[in-house]
């Protein structure tokens, strides 16, 4: 239920995965790439900096490959012999954003229809979203990989926003990546930073007028 005598001023909620659904996911990956005998920042360069790594991450993330195939190409950049699973070993000790998750379902009891937009980056064998508890929290998903375009492609937000059927003017859109808010706000959309888990709770909660999360 909304706040007592207040109106809720927006009609839907559109939230990003990592890092607004997650915790901080550099921790856990950093951690992982030690016990691999790797360069703590092994995980981050190879899927951010490294030309062949970024490139096949792209084509994860869009549907071009597949989760095993990045699996098995992205173990050999690492240097890894095992590439069974690989996305999922790396992503073990990632956990949920249990405050954030616990204001999506305030959301949506008070009648905020709840959308997840996601640069995907692959569903089987290692499914993210089933892992971390919220595959089944949304009216709306929308994933990079089953539509062949990623964020901030402004077209993948207006995919969003006609599955949900409400203008952008009625919806909040929730990302940790300054990037991926600049076409949302382009289309209307308001726009919210993700930065630390209590502060985004905090200013979400004031901007959709709903009772303070629990803990």
């Amino acid at each position: 239920m909304a706040q007592a005598g207040g109106d809720i001023p927006f009609q839907g909620l559109i939230l990003d995965f990592a890092e607004v659904l997650t915790e901080e996911v550099g921790t856990p990956h950093r951690t992982w790439c030690l016990a691999q005998g790797l360069a703590e920042s092994a995980w981050a360069t190879t899927l951010e900096d490294h030309p062949e790594g970024r490139a096949l991450y792209k084509a994860l993330e869009s549907g071009r490959m597949t989760q095993p195939e990045w699996n098995r190409r992205t173990a050999a950049l690492l240097g890894l012999a095992d590439h069974q699973n690989l996305m999922g070993r790396a992503w073990q000790a990632v956990r949920p954003a249990a405050k954030m998750i616990n204001l999506a379902r305030a959301a949506r009891q008070a009648g905020i229809a709840l959308a997840m937009l996601s640069n995907s980056f692959g569903l089987d064998p290692y499914n993210p979203y089933q892992e971390l508890g919220v595959w089944d929290l949304f009216d709306v998903t929308v994933l990079s990989e089953t539509e062949g375009i990623a964020k901030p492609d402004p077209a993948i937000y207006e995919i969003t926003l006609d599955r949900l059927g409400l203008p952008a003017s009625a919806c909040v859109f929730v990302d940790d990546r300054h990037a991926n808010l600049v076409p949302a706000a382009a289309l209307g959309i308001i726009t919210v930073h993700a930065d630390e888990q209590d502060t985004t709770v905090a200013r979400l909660t004031r901007l959709l007028n709903l009772p303070a999360v629990p803990a």
